[in-house]
């Protein structure tokens, strides 16, 4: 059975760092079990708070992970730590340098996802990219998407639409997608593949100022963070009075 989620303004986290989070990943789908990932920030938080069909897709996913500090100092605060961030551009390689099958790398602006997957393989020269499509996350364009996927016989789906729209999609399509056993929700991270956004130094992601490397150099993410110190005043409340 697995261990109970951190509970975080009613959305669970898993406890896992990345390399365990990946571990999870990559023995699921050596054992042909469905996985749907999310890879989850205190903006996708505060979006199940007003939308439940958004929360109980949380629920329901296999694997929840803590793509961003603001949900490790809450769960710090609330006295029942994460035991580390899995950020969505350092789990997409750890899962694939290890995982067997085609990958098929869905969303992004046109191009990108193309230039997304010349760079995985650059660094994992094994890994089998079988198809790449910037598509579109509206509903309407869903069976014609399927169809490229499953053309592609694909094992592992990355889906970028971004935050909640990726999610929206992969809960939509995974079942009707039979050859695909990992699907993950990986926001930005094509972008960052490419080299349309710069990759945070390590010395910014140890301390865990990734947010405001990205807020440096997008400043129009200005508008999404505006969230936090709501998310922050509701933390110390469910630390205070509970759920």
């Amino acid at each position: 059975m697995a261990p109970r989620r951190v509970d975080i303004l009613g959305v669970g986290f898993d406890r896992v760092d990345l390399a365990a989070a990946a571990e999870r990943i990559i023995e699921r789908h050596a054992a042909g079990q469905r996985t749907f990932v999310i890879t989850a920030n205190p903006e996708f938080v505060m979006l199940t708070r007003r939308d439940a069909e958004l929360a109980d897709l949380a629920r329901a996913s296999e694997l929840v992970v803590a793509d961003g500090t603001g949900v490790l100092v809450a769960s710090r605060v609330l006295r029942d730590p994460l035991p580390g961030r899995v950020p969505g551009r350092l789990l997409v390689p750890a899962v694939l340098q290890l995982v067997s099958g085609p990958v098929f790398l869905l969303g992004a602006a046109p191009g990108v996802a193309e230039r997304a997957g010349e760079s995985l393989v650059r660094r994992i020269p094994s890994l089998l990219i079988a198809g790449t499509y910037a598509g579109s996350p509206a509903q309407e364009n869903d069976a014609s998407i399927r169809e490229r996927i499953q053309a592609a016989e694909a094992r592992v789906l990355l889906v970028a639409y971004g935050m909640p729209a990726q999610e929206r999609w992969i809960a939509r399509n995974l079942p009707l997608l039979p050859s695909v056993r990992t699907a993950i929700g990986v926001g930005g991270v094509f972008d960052q593949l490419a080299g349309r956004v710069r990759v945070p130094p390590r010395i910014v992601h140890a301390i865990g100022f990734e947010w405001l490397w990205r807020l440096a150099f997008e400043p129009h993410r200005w508008r999404r963070q505006r969230v936090l110190p709501v998310f922050a005043a509701l933390v110390a409340r469910q630390r205070i009075f509970g759920r």
